[in-house]
């Protein structure tokens, strides 16, 4: 028998591994700009078109290749940083040229052109599908210019399972604006189908956060910034009332690399956790600078997990920085009197004397007799009868309350007949909340309990959806058009939701430079914070990646939903509670939210019972 196991050729290891490295368009993105920044560029160009499918080019001015330094960078297992097993321990750079550059050329058509300051003429490197084309001298400027074009052109399975356009392009915007936040001493451009779409200058971290998020944020941030033996931590934690529901601004960074870490994320959390509404999540912007011998960034192929040698007590660390960051931004402030405009205070001169107002009152003046002792006729108040009106409307009250809600069934285990006596919005029928949060009411089964907050969700999420889906939402106008900044990611994702936006109630015009004008609001959610609302929707889509319309609707509706329900600690009325209640069982879907949280529990008769042998 022959033998089975043999080597694979260099050509199919490469596409293994690039299945690792290059999982979509915005992997190139990534991997090509830390190449540039280790290079020592500070200017650097992104070029992208067809959301990457087409063309990813990256221009940088850094320090160039040699030829033969050009050619190596394609080979396997060819750096520019590690020399010996220490070096693996060791790393402050993220990639110069090397490593992702082979798995990238296996899956694409790569054109290279560089050149360093001290040479007279650069290289020119053509690549497909690993294999060398083209390599000869050419002049260009000093830097490099890496053009990866058609990406698996040569792997026709990868490239059908890409997203459409939309979802691409978000997220190479999201890999830019990453790298983007953690090197403000750098210049970056970025052209979509060659239109210059974002433009950021060398400038301070604050203002690199305040350019990409947008200018309204900077009177939210507060700044950290400690310094011990085992770690620097620097950066900004957004103000209590900037929380949002979704963890779109929520930045970790080590030693200039993006990551994500949800033990330190508990850190942070718990330092707001006093001064933030439940289910609102904090913005923060926070850079660790550790010795890299004491971390492991190589756990996860995309190098976004990182394995810390001493997390405990860097938790501990960044939990008290935070912690004295919102301390020092509850003082008190002081009041400067040096600023311009400020109120002039008159000097006391004892010698001037001041003569006390008076006030003229007629003390026989009574506005509810008929005359006046002058003979003149005062005011006399209509006759209406107040408690007929009254009684009046809340008949017509009543009458509407109980054609609008119709009720059907609850669990499968309580006959039909059951519950609509237990529905009934009689007077005889009572209805109690407990702590503000939960309606108790009595069934044939036991005791069943309502979540009142939840249940008010999921009736607004069927009402919103379906206004969506039938595009007959009712527009409020606004008095004063609200004007809201979006960042380049969240801007991106307007052309994709605007008609399900229209179709609710809102009302959006387009300033330009990534802002909007809110001109009208659904009229449900009149009381509703839109600005908020809006950048909580965007950041629900963006965080779940929904490519098929339906989701989105549904993603636009649960996010209406949960701004405009009532609140847990709402006092309400029997007859609220009863509206909420039979509004509850008319929807198809009684016993969950649409995200799957529970609704409804039922405490039967027999477990009651127990509690009293």
């Amino acid at each position: 028998m022959s033998d089975i196991i043999h080597l694979l050729p260099d050509s199919i290891a490469n596409q293994i591994a690039a299945g690792e490295v290059v999982q979509r368009p915005a992997s190139v993105v990534k991997e090509l700009i830390e190449n540039s920044i280790d290079a020592g560029a500070d200017s650097i160009q992104l070029i992208i078109k067809d959301a990457g499918r087409t063309l990813v080019q990256v221009i940088d001015n850094g320090k160039g290749m040699s030829a033969t330094d050009a050619r190596m960078a394609f080979e396997r297992h060819a750096t520019s940083k590690i020399r010996t097993v220490d070096d693996l321990f060791a790393l402050h750079t993220m990639g110069f040229r090397g490593e992702a550059l082979p798995s990238i050329s296996a899956v694409a058509q790569i054109e290279l052109k560089t050149r360093r300051e001290e040479d007279e003429l650069g290289t020119l490197i053509r690549i497909a599908g690993s294999a060398l084309e083209t390599q000869e001298c050419i002049s260009c400027p000093v830097g490099s210019n890496f053009s990866v074009k058609n990406i698996f052109f040569n792997v026709p399975a990868r490239r059908k399972f890409l997203k459409p356009n939309d979802t691409e392009r978000r997220n190479i915007l999201t890999e830019f604006e990453r790298i983007v936040l953690v090197n403000p001493q750098i210049e970056f451009s970025f052209f979509d189908n060659d239109i210059e779409v974002l433009k950021y200058p060398a400038c301070s971290l604050r203002q690199r956060i305040v350019n990409v998020i947008g200018k309204n944020f900077n009177q939210q941030l507060i700044s950290i910034d400690i310094d011990t033996s085992l770690v620097k931590i620097t950066g900004f934690v957004g103000k209590p009332e900037s929380a949002r529901k979704t963890r779109a601004l929520q930045y970790f960074f080590v030693n200039g690399r993006y990551m994500r870490h949800p033990y330190f994320n508990k850190a942070v959390v718990n330092a707001f956790e006093p001064l933030i509404p439940a289910g609102e999540n904090p913005n923060y912007f926070i850079y660790f600078t550790i010795d890299p011998s004491a971390i492991d960034v190589n756990i996860h192929p995309t190098k976004t997990e990182i394995k810390f040698e001493n997390e405990q007590p860097i938790w501990q660390i960044l939990s008290a920085t935070v912690k004295e960051a919102l301390g020092k931004f509850n003082e008190v402030p002081t009041i400067d009197f040096d600023t311009e405009g400020a109120i002039d205070i008159p000097i006391h001169d004892p010698s001037k004397s001041f003569e006390q107002p008076k006030v003229h009152v007629n003390p026989s003046y009574n506005p509810f007799k008929s005359t006046t002792p002058s003979g003149t006729t005062g005011y006399q108040r209509p006759k209406m009868d107040w408690e007929q009106f009254y009684e009046s409307f809340e008949k017509e009250k009543k009458d509407s309350e109980q054609e609008a809600f119709p009720v059907s069934g609850i669990f499968d285990n309580i006959e039909e007949s059951e519950m609509k006596n237990s529905m009934d919005t009689s007077d005889a029928i009572i209805y109690y909340q407990y702590k503000n949060k939960y309606i108790i009411t009595s069934v044939k089964s036991g005791l069943m309990l309502i979540d009142q907050h939840r249940a008010h969700v999921r009736i607004l999420f069927d009402r919103f959806l379906k206004e969506i889906q039938q595009k007959r939402g009712i527009s409020q106008r606004t008095l004063f058009p609200e004007i809201i900044e979006l960042s380049p990611s969240e801007s991106s994702m307007i052309p994709y939701l605007i008609d399900d936006l229209e179709a609710v109630g809102f009302d959006l015009s387009h300033l330009g430079n990534n802002s909007y004008a809110i001109n009208g609001v659904p009229s449900e959610i009149s009381n509703t914070d839109p600005v908020q609302l809006i950048h909580n929707m965007i950041g629900k889509s963006i965080e779940s990646g929904c490519d098929v319309k339906e989701e989105i609707q549904e993603t636009l509706a649960l996010s209406m939903a949960n701004a405009a329900a009532i609140r847990p600690n709402q006092k309400l009325s029997n007859e609220e509670m009863a509206n909420i209640i039979n509004q509850l069982f008319a929807t198809p879907a009684h016993k969950f939210t649409p995200d799957g949280k529970t609704i409804i529990s039922l405490l039967e008769e027999d477990v009651i019972e127990k509690m009293f042998k």
